[in-house]
């Protein structure tokens, strides 16, 4: 039976329907003092999949709360379907004293379930953080599903890091080329310029890939870059939609004429889903 979280119940359902899996209903609460409660009903069935997002610690304690409810109830196998892991981009840690918190995270998870599937994680190399058997699946060419007709494309990534994403994108899409924006250091200021590589992209659609757009500041400022050069429309492509505060409005303030993004974290631009690519490996 497949067990939503409350930030990944469209993905869930479109995973249901998918697999043809059973959907349970869960339902969560909060304690006058703050602290969350979830419950699973009519659970059925020895093995259960838990999908949820980690969006806030609140989803994240949702998350382990989950996993204990369907042991409760009888699974004796449990996998959990991670699609955004939040604290994926605290991989390190940054001073003497300070924790690594992907890794706490991953530790936590582990304690309840057998399995664990990711979905783009920032960092792939998360996934060694995890105790259990873990596989990380990529749902960027799910992206093309969502693009318009395009006139010769090009998929930029906002640094060489992402071209593998942006790649993936064009590949689905079937036609196009790819380029990375590359950073520039001042050396007198310090103030740091971006272009967007050797490829010209006059009169041509470019659609800016990346994992996750959260403040939306990164593709605003590539789409700065990109219009002394004339290209002919700009959009973005996120597999991680987090768009916190007015990202969406900066975005179109910028002159990104559409954002696409899959169902890993729900929101108006969830306009594609993941659950294709997490259904192959269920």
């Amino acid at each position: 039976m497949l067990v939503p979280g409350s930030a990944s119940q469209s993905l869930a359902a479109a995973l249901a329907a998918e697999t043809g899996v059973p959907l349970a209903t869960p339902t969560f609460d909060q304690f006058p003092d703050g602290e969350t409660f979830t419950t699973v009903p009519g659970f059925d069935g020895e093995t259960a999949t838990v999908v949820a997002s980690i969006t806030s610690n609140d989803t994240f304690v949702e998350l382990l709360q989950l996993q204990d409810a369907v042991r409760e109830a009888g699974a004796t196998q449990v996998t959990t379907v991670v699609p955004y892991m939040g604290y994926a981009r605290q991989d390190q840690s940054f001073g003497a004293g300070q924790p690594v918190s992907a890794r706490a995270t991953a530790r936590a998870v582990s304690t309840g379930t057998d399995r664990v599937v990711l979905v783009d994680p920032h960092e792939p190399a998360v996934a060694e953080f995890y105790d259990v058997p873990t596989t990380a699946v990529s749902a960027a060419p799910q992206l093309a599903k969502a693009l318009p007709e395009l006139t010769e494309p090009l998929f930029l990534a906002p640094d060489e890091g992402a071209v593998g994403l942006a790649a993936a994108v064009r590949d689905a899409h079937g036609r196009g080329t790819t380029d990375f924006f590359e950073k520039h250091r001042d050396r007198d200021t310090g103030n740091v310029t971006i272009e967007p590589g050797e490829t010209d992209p006059a009169g041509r659609d470019v659609v800016i890939v990346d994992d996750i757009v959260a403040t939306g500041s990164t593709v605003s400022e590539a789409v700065a870059a990109l219009a002394a050069r004339d290209p002919e429309r700009v959009m973005a492509a996120c597999v991680h939609p987090m768009l916190v505060g007015n990202a969406r409005t900066r975005l179109a303030a910028a002159g990104v004429d559409r954002v696409v993004a899959t169902d890993t974290i729900e929101c108006a631009t969830s306009s594609v889903s993941a659950a294709p690519v997490v259904a192959e490996v269920l």
